[in-house]
């Protein structure tokens, strides 16, 4: 698949439930939008992007109202992030959540992508929005941040906000700035080098309403198969690629649950890899360091905690192969990250 991807029911779903509140005529409108009241009868459908960016366009007229993208923020369900949505309802708390946002986002749709970004005191996250018309991608980025916001005060239970939100695009009239500073209940900062929102490191560990560990195993494996039936659109490594960091966050390396998420036998595994010129090993490597670099920045995890998460039998094997990858030791490259985030906060 090319150009803008795809994207699930559900986030139509949620545009209309707004909609629906308006006076617009909701099938003329899906009409336009080459979007056939059938298919969004099932949640397990998707649209292609360039349906989803006709659709905004065409709310964009119909409403003209430039803070519609917030509005309909507030109308998300679970439901609106397909599988990932009862995923995060399952996890114990917010720091949970948003480790399980960027393997899974896709599953919600190909709008855009999430990144992650831990401070000493903050978390930064960030929404790049993959959308060509600027006036579907602001509507859009309103609409993700409010729902972010309105569906984590409602796992949590608590009345959550981010400490300040930055936009890219030119700052508004007054009245427009207000009801943004409303909703975000924080500074809101425009003409920002990237489209995110900054959170206090105290609302990680907040518990969650609904945690249940065995159910969110569960659910995880169902989503990685779900996430390697989209991958047609992508090459077969990449694929591969994608469910071994699922189950490797969960210390698991072996190569039989992978061929298994793929419905194939290892043998075909290792001989389609080899048609792209890779291998299961490379691949798993490859994972390993992005998971090593993620939990050395971002967490306090003692070096051989990590060394059993990453599947290593022994320690030593997770040094040697972690220096044989950067050219470091985990240690060294622990404490060039650590000081590189306290110069950032000194500045």
């Amino acid at each position: 698949m090319v150009g803008l991807g795809s994207v699930s029911v559900p986030v139509v779903k949620q545009y209309l439930r707004y909609v629906e509140t308006l006076d617009i005529d909701v099938a003329a409108l899906l009409s336009r939008s080459n979007i056939t009241a059938t298919t969004l009868t099932h949640e397990s459908e998707r649209i292609t992007g360039e349906q989803l960016q006709t659709f905004l366009s065409n709310l964009i007229i119909a409403t003209d109202d430039p803070l519609f993208g917030l509005k309909s923020g507030a109308f998300v369900e679970p439901s609106s992030y397909s599988v990932l949505g009862y995923i995060t309802m399952t996890c114990a708390t917010l720091k949970q959540v948003l480790e399980r946002i960027q393997p899974y986002e896709k599953l919600v749709g190909d709008m855009g992508v999430t990144s992650i970004r831990y401070q000493q005191q903050q978390i930064v996250v960030s929404w790049h929005c993959a959308y060509t018309v600027a006036d579907v991608r602001e509507l859009m980025v309103d609409n993700v941040f409010a729902s972010w916001l309105a569906y984590a005060r409602w796992l949590s239970g608590q009345d959550l906000g981010p400490v300040a939100v930055h936009l890219q695009r030119a700052e508004p009239s007054a009245e427009i700035m207000h009801y943004y500073q409303q909703i975000f209940a924080c500074p809101v900062l425009f003409a920002q080098p990237s489209n995110s929102l900054v959170l206090s490191r105290d609302n990680l560990n907040i518990p969650l309403r609904q945690p249940d560990h065995s159910l969110l195993q569960t659910l995880e494996l169902h989503a990685a198969g779900q996430v390697s039936a989209l991958g047609e659109m992508h090459s077969f490594s990449v694929q591969v690629h994608d469910i071994i960091r699922i189950l490797l966050s969960k210390g698991i390396t072996r190569k039989d649950m992978v061929a298994a998420q793929l419905n194939m036998s290892e043998r075909t595994l290792q001989r389609k890899l080899q048609q792209e010129q890779t291998s299961y090993q490379k691949l798993l490597d490859e994972a390993r360091l992005s998971l090593a670099q993620q939990y050395l920045t971002n967490s306090k995890l003692g070096i051989d905690e990590i060394a059993i998460l990453l599947g290593f039998s022994e320690t030593r094997s997770f040094f040697r192969s972690f220096k044989l990858w950067t050219g470091q030791t985990p240690n060294v490259y622990r404490e060039c990250a650590e000081s590189v985030v306290y110069k950032n906060q000194v500045k």
